[in-house]
């Protein structure tokens, strides 16, 4: 269900649908345009000369995305569908025509940008600070917080090669963690699932 601020700013722009798996933006393009999302969800990302990924977050229905490039720069980070999405697209002219009409909106948008400014320099600073260990741990509990014995904690949905693109480190060490948590009993695996049993520990 789209707020009604994001529902009657979708109604400015053209209807377009990707299949999974589809690149909509890719990192360092110039673009002017701005994406409503109303079904589906797509994953933000970058990649590096070598082809590894990181993940800075997803998007699902009822939110937007493109507008650090509204300004005519380059965009910032890659955008890809996770599952079959149904995006309004508006171009700059149809933005500038909506803040004006709307300016109350134009504090919607500089509170998301700030909002995901935040989330990139909260990534950076895992990565600057943190191991990888560090990096799968926070990755994990902020999702539903830390499991306890009488209150497990399940994440559904979850592969070990999305984790290991949201901390910048290789899926092959990113299952050998897991799999030195569940031998400690911290944590059950299964298929895209992954129990958190009890508060992972600061260091393995």
């Amino acid at each position: 269900m789209l707020k009604p601020g994001i529902a009657r700013l979708a109604t400015r722009g053209i209807l377009r649908s990707y299949r999974k798996n589809t690149i909509i933006l890719n990192e360092g393009e110039p673009g002017d345009s701005l994406f409503v999302l109303l079904q589906g969800e797509v994953k933000v990302y970058a990649t590096d000369e070598n082809g590894r990924e990181i993940t800075y977050g997803m998007i699902s229905a009822g939110d937007y995305f493109g507008e650090m490039s509204l300004d005519g720069g380059p965009r910032s980070a890659s955008v890809m569908t996770v599952e079959p999405t149904l995006c309004s697209l508006l171009s700059r002219q149809a933005m500038q025509q909506h803040l004006h009409e709307e300016p109350a909106f134009a504090m919607e948008l500089v509170s998301q940008v700030i909002r995901r400014a935040r989330s990139a320099t909260e990534t950076a600073r895992q990565m600057a600070l943190l191991d990888v260990y560090g990096r799968v741990i926070h990755t994990l509990e902020s999702q539903q917080g830390p499991g306890a014995t009488l209150t497990p904690v399940e994440l559904n949905q979850i592969t070990h090669q999305q984790i290991a693109s949201r901390v910048g480190a290789s899926r092959e060490m990113v299952s050998r963690l897991l799999k030195d948590l569940e031998k400690g009993g911290y944590v059950e695996l299964g298929i895209k699932r992954i129990t958190l049993k009890k508060k992972l520990p600061a260091r393995w």
